[in-house]
């Protein structure tokens, strides 16, 4: 089946971007300590305020490798979306970057972030870089970048990336739960 050949059709586009919600990519820490239980806050949707001390105690106080520190700075700035800490958290995507340039998980998270802000310009060229760069959960990358789209209003391209994210993680409930919003329509084919 050609894809020119197909339509999406679904009810009140408003409605919908409201239900779809960006999602976050915790960046694991190696090793036992209180950066290890920063990132269990935040992969495990564990009190948010409390997840956020540990992480700045963490960052303040303990001996970190230069991956540990970034990831670190990736899963408080989740911490702190959650809390809806926008300003802090874009702060924290951004020292990520700064000391590791090549971490997906920072650019993901922060398209999240411009997400939540309304700037899916950024968002989707955070999205993207992340994904070039190899993301550990390129499921939540194309997921968010799916919200983008159907904010944008291309809702083919938001339509793939639910797809995408369901087809590398099909327990994915998210994408799933949106998936199932869209009807696919086929037309009948262009006359030649």
């Amino acid at each position: 089946m050609k894809l020119r050949n197909l339509s999406m059709a679904f009810s009140g586009l408003a409605g919908i971007v409201l239900l779809a919600q960006p999602a976050g990519a915790a960046v694991t820490v190696m090793g036992p300590g209180l950066a290890q239980s920063c990132y269990q806050a935040a992969q495990f949707n564990l009190d948010a305020a409390d997840g956020i001390k540990t992480c700045t105690i963490a960052l303040d106080e303990q001996p970190l490798t230069l991956h540990d520190r970034a990831s670190t700075y990736v899963n408080r700035g989740i911490l702190r979306t959650r809390l809806a800490e926008t300003e802090g958290a874009r702060d924290d995507y951004n020292m990520a970057i700064r000391l590791m340039p090549d971490l997906a998980e920072a650019y993901i998270d922060r398209g999240a972030n411009f997400i939540t802000l309304k700037n899916y310009t950024q968002a989707l060229a955070d999205l993207d870089k992340g994904l070039a760069l190899g993301a550990k959960q390129p499921e939540i990358a194309y997921y968010d970048r799916a919200v983008v789209h159907e904010s944008l209003g291309d809702i083919r391209a938001a339509y793939e990336d639910y797809k995408k994210a369901v087809a590398i993680e099909p327990h994915f409930a998210l994408a799933i739960e949106q998936l199932q919003r869209f009807k696919v329509v086929r037309r009948p084919a262009d006359p030649i």
